[in-house]
């Protein structure tokens, strides 16, 4: 009988993947739970199985007035245990199998926060889609997929685990499409340059369904990091596009300077100059006027990538209004009254406070101050602008004369190598005429008597 159970108990292991010990303590714990529900047992007592023989006896212990076990172990067991204990001992058999199995698969992705993981779709709905993991089940939440896609039963998808939790009926596998992490686990997948830790991916900023930019760092200068991403003819970058359902992805090198990190952060736009304020972690960015649109992006896209990328705020502004806006700063220099707040008296009057701590003015006052000072700086403001406007106007005119002068150079040049052979073949039809007429001149004389 021994060998039978312990033979039947081996096979039930290797079937479940569970421990034998396991299942000799969860037949114990059955087997005490059977004892105590019978009429006249004891309230400490236990059970124990010998491996070999597979004995079952039941130990128990005197208690005190608390509750606490006292003497010797006696045995207790009931002459007709194993009968009374059958019944009992499946169902609960049955249901510590099932919850070694659930402890067994949440110990196998506990801790695994971060991975990827592979999965087929099972079903879907408007508040989460089952993947099938194999063993388990992930569930993967309506706020953590991508707008457009539209999962079917039947495919194979890739997503990153966000959280694994303990539940009654076993693990909970919480995973993610939308996550930024899934971005770098599949370049992990697809470049070995990162798997290897040669190529590092610093930052990664991504609007799901989008676009995304990350920026690579390489800690070999043998190895381009942004060339490894990108693969031959972007044979790898192209299979992580594939999986993300077509998402577009921007590779920019990583730098530790700020302004030129910014700037590359900004492709595919030009960029001019950058003007970091570490205080305020504000980027200023000045782009050429027809490069202000790409390095925007379609509503404020590249601009908002690029500031979750770098860390820093980025606000972009063409040449012209950076220009219009230092000659409004050097009009209005010195004028001590353009900084300065409203306030309100306990009477609810308004005055005007200035800045350089002067006294306050009543709104009639401010009003006269404007009209009388506000006539010189416009005037002042009007010129700068159109020095500035006739600059861009005398540049360009200097630009279209030198292609002018450069072209009618060239015409000059052209004329005068033309002018050079007509010359030149005049001359040598001259040479021709006289050879032609000493000729005939030689021929008429008459020849010399003898």
């Amino acid at each position: 009988m021994s060998s039978e159970m312990n033979e039947a108990l081996q096979a039930l292991a290797t079937e479940r993947n569970i421990s034998v010990d396991t299942l000799y303590s969860a037949l114990a714990e059955a087997l005490t739970t059977a004892y105590k529900k019978q009429p006249d047992a004891l309230g400490f007592a236990w059970v124990s199985i010998d491996t070999e023989t597979f004995e079952i006896t039941v130990f128990a212990q005197e208690v005190d007035e608390d509750g606490e076990p006292y003497g010797e172990e006696f045995d207790v067991t009931p002459d007709d245990f194993g009968r009374i204990a059958a019944t009992t001992t499946r169902q609960v058999m049955t249901q510590r199998i099932r919850e070694a199995e659930r402890e067994q698969k949440y110990e196998e992705y506990a801790g695994r926060e971060g991975d990827i993981v592979t999965g087929i779709i099972q079903q879907s709905d408007s508040r989460y889609t089952l993947l099938d993991l194999g063993r388990v089940e992930a569930l993967l939440p309506q706020s953590e997929q991508v707008n457009y896609e539209r999962p079917e039963p039947g495919d194979r998808v890739k997503a990153y685990i966000v959280e694994v939790r303990r539940t009654a009926k076993g693990p909970q596998i919480v995973v993610s499409r939308t996550h930024p992490g899934l971005i770098k686990r599949l370049f992990e997948l697809e470049v070995p340059e990162i798997a290897e830790g040669v190529v590092e991916i610093k930052a990664c900023a991504r609007e799901p369904g989008h676009r995304t930019k990350i920026a690579v760092w390489s800690n070999d200068q043998n190895v381009d990091p942004v060339g490894s991403c990108v693969g031959a003819r972007g044979a790898r970058v192209r299979m992580v596009v594939t999986e993300l359902k077509g998402e577009k992805i921007d590779i920019v090198p990583f730098s530790d300077d700020p302004s030129d990190f910014v700037m590359k952060a900004l492709q595919p736009a030009k960029v001019k100059e950058v003007r970091i304020d570490f205080e305020k972690r504000v980027a200023d960015v000045i782009v050429p006027d027809f490069q202000l649109s790409l390095a925007i992006g379609k509503e404020g896209q590249n601009a908002r990538l690029a500031t979750r990328l770098t860390g820093f705020r980025v606000d972009i502004r063409s040449e012209s209004d950076v220009a219009e806006q230092e000659a409004y700063e050097r009009t209005y220099a010195n004028d001590s009254y353009a900084d300065g707040e409203w306030i309100e008296t306990s009477e609810g009057e308004q005055l005007w406070k200035p800045a350089d701590g002067s006294a306050p003015l009543t709104v009639e006052e401010w009003s006269e101050m404007q009209n009388r000072e506000s006539s010189v700086p416009e005037l002042q403001l009007a010129e700068a602008i159109e020095e500035i406007e006739l600059e861009i106007v005398e540049d360009a005119i200097e630009e279209v004369l030198d292609a002018e002068i450069a072209e009618a150079i060239e015409e000059v040049s052209e004329l005068i190598a033309e002018l050079e052979v007509d010359e030149e073949e005049a001359e040598l039809e001259e040479i021709a005429e006289e050879s032609e007429a000493a000729a005939e001149d030689s021929a008429l004389d008459p020849a010399p008597e003898a």
